[in-house]
Order: structure tokens, then sequence, then C-alpha cells
């Protein structure tokens, strides 16, 4: 892995456990360290925040995290619901061949017997999984503009946290639609497979929305 997406990955991970709050400021050289790589990746790795929306550059001060506000998370969720619902459409009407429906089908049960074992230790493997479901979709897709809007959308710290707090019966419910859209992928339903795919996420924000309620609850950035 380059040493830029070591440090990306490191500070993302810091966000999304506490340990930089919004209005906090990153250390080149703390973040450096605990990556284990020099300050030019780390340099690097915050620009893409910068451009994520994820930190706020100031010249000759640094990096600062940005909080998000409820009115923001809507923001993303409704592009999120457009874009991933327009992903599995182009997947059911692309060529066959293009999407691997064992191998999804194969990750559906993987996250199952994780969360039928229980124990928020598997939430995280959960997530992976979930991560590598979305993205094979997006792949199959075939649109690589998409696959170039999406990876920023999905990778928001708060997004990360939430899931992890997501109950039993929400990850489950989620795991249902998963095995929903490969249902409608197999039938090349596209209809079904998109709304399917839009309930999903839509669900997904009425549970980070019911576990935060309120921009403080969001830590808003107060500028």
């Amino acid at each position: 892995m380059r040493a830029a997406a070591v440090a990306y990955q490191a500070i993302q991970r810091g966000i999304a456990e506490g340990d930089y709050p919004p209005g906090s400021w990153i250390r080149e050289d703390e973040v450096a360290a605990r990556a284990g790589v020099s300050r030019t990746p780390v340099r690097e790795a915050l620009r893409k925040l910068h451009s994520e929306g994820i930190v706020e550059l100031l010249p000759n001060r640094g990096a600062v995290v940005v909080g998000w506000t409820s009115h923001d998370l809507d923001d993303i969720f409704d592009l999120r619901m457009m874009l991933e619902g327009y992903a599995v459409r182009r997947v059911v009407e692309a060529p066959r061949g293009k999407i691997d429906l064992p191998a999804l089908n194969a990750m559906c049960t993987e996250m199952e017997q994780l969360l039928d074992q229980g124990g928020t230790a598997n939430h995280d493997r959960i997530g992976e999984l979930a991560v590598a479901f979305h993205d094979a979709l997006h792949r199959a897709s075939g649109n690589r503009q998409l696959m170039s809007i999406l990876p920023g959308l999905n990778q928001i710290p708060l997004v990360h946290t939430a899931n992890r707090q997501r109950t039993h019966e929400q990850l489950a419910r989620s795991l249902t639609q998963h095995r929903e859209i490969l249902e409608a992928i197999a039938a090349g339903d596209a209809d079904w497979a998109e709304a399917v795919m839009r309930a999903h996420v839509r669900a997904a924000r009425t549970a980070l929305r019911n576990q935060n309620p309120g921009p403080a609850g969001l830590h808003a950035h107060q500028a």
C-alpha cells in the first residue's frame, strides 16, 4: 500500500474513533509517527481529505477537522440514494457476466454468520464486508465516473462510527436488503433493484439520525 494511503487511513481511523474530534488540529508529525510514514505522504493524505470536505486546510496554520451538521448528512445520503440506486440499475442493465453473484452471495452469508455469532467485535468485519459488497456493485456498473464519486461519500468517519453502533435488528434488516438486491439483479428487474437500494440507503440515514439526534450529536463544526 502506498504511504499516502496508509496516512489517509490512519487519519480517517483517528477521526472515526474520536482521536481527532471536530475542530481539532491534525499535526503532521503526529500522524507520520502513528502511520509509520514520512510527513510528505501525510500532506498528500490531508489534501485528499480536504478535497472530500473532511478537513479544512488553512494557510500557514495546518489542517482542522470539519464536523458534519444534520443538513450536511441529509445532502450526502440524498446523493447516495440517487447514485447507488443508479449504480445497481446499471448493473442489471449491463451485459451479463459483469457481476459475480455467487461471490456476493457468499459475502452475504459471511455477514449473516457473523451477525448470528453476536458481539460488537464482529460489527467491524460486517462493516468491511458491506463496503466490499457495495464496491463490487459500483465496479459492476461499468461507470468509471460513478466509481470516482461514491467512495468519497461512503468514507465519512461519522458514518463508519455510526455503523459500528447499529443494533442487531438494524444490521439484520440491512443484510436482508443486501439479499433482496441480489435477488432483483438475478431476476433482471432494474426497478426492483433500484428501489431496494434506495430504501437500503434511506434506512442507514434513519439509523444514523436516531443515534445522533440534532447537530450537536453530529459534532457540528463551529466555524
